[in-house]
């Protein structure tokens, strides 16, 4: 019979370990993103894949924030985040970075997400936008593309902690040996 593994067999890192260990080069944009218990989803995430960091935008919620840290479970204190008022200011601030950037967004010129390319060679941000407006069109004049998720029921969308998982675990399986 399968057993669970014990907290001492999953040989997680230390927040020390965490913080020395090499990063996956992504960067996370959240714009304007309403729901704080959304953001410590976003956080968790970004913990579990190692991602560069997170940058918060606009009105999305800021750690310490009690729904951030509901969900987040800690990973505010692993992952290395910024905020900038202005959206369109981070996304130009990781450009000049070399950052490829991306925007999670229903478009008429998009990459399907199975489509994407990711190379080792580049480092990537990806952009979420709003629950209910999505990614601003200012910064959508920014970006380098756009990937959308294919979905196939009535609804037209994802929550954004589920698409966040989603197109993460897409780029990280290109990029990492398993």
């Amino acid at each position: 019979m399968n057993r669970k593994l014990s907290m001492l067999e999953l040989n997680r890192l230390t927040p020390e370990d965490y913080k020395a260990q090499k990063k996956t080069p992504i960067v996370l944009v959240l714009d304007n993103i309403r729901s704080a218990l959304n953001v410590g989803s976003a956080f968790r995430t970004s913990d579990s894949f190692a991602l560069q960091g997170i940058y918060l935008c606009g009105i999305t919620a800021t750690p310490p924030h009690r729904e951030i840290l509901k969900t987040a479970i800690g990973a505010t204190e692993s992952v290395d985040w910024q905020y900038f008022e202005q959206t369109t200011d981070a996304v130009e601030h990781l450009k000049a970075a070399g950052f490829r950037v991306f925007a999670v967004e229903q478009v008429t010129e998009k990459t399907w997400l199975q489509d994407v390319q990711v190379s080792a060679d580049e480092k990537y941000a990806l952009i979420f936008g709003n629950e209910v407006k999505g990614v601003s069109n200012s910064v959508l004049s920014l970006v380098d593309d756009c990937i959308e998720i294919p979905q196939f029921g009535t609804k037209h969308s994802l929550n954004i902690s589920v698409s966040v998982g989603i197109v993460i675990w897409e780029f990280v399986r290109q990029l990492k040996p398993f």
